[in-house]
């Protein structure tokens, strides 16, 4: 069984990261407080890696 039926589907996987580094970056802008720059590069960085790395997997599996 394939486990989705498209491989583009596999985005899903990273576009958690990426909501979650917007939500670091708001937070730590509206606290007023010292916003890291690095930390939120590394998690939207992270969820597009995610995302490529789940659509290899799931372009390269079997289809039956």
């Amino acid at each position: 069984m394939h486990p989705l039926r498209h491989p583009r589907n596999a985005a899903i996987v990273g576009i958690i990261f990426v909501i979650n580094a917007v939500i670091f970056w708001v937070w730590s802008s509206l606290a007023q407080g010292h916003v890291d720059y690095a930390g939120i590069t590394m998690l939207a960085v992270l969820g597009i890696a995610m995302s490529l790395m789940a659509w290899v997997l799931v372009a390269g599996s079997p289809n039956d």
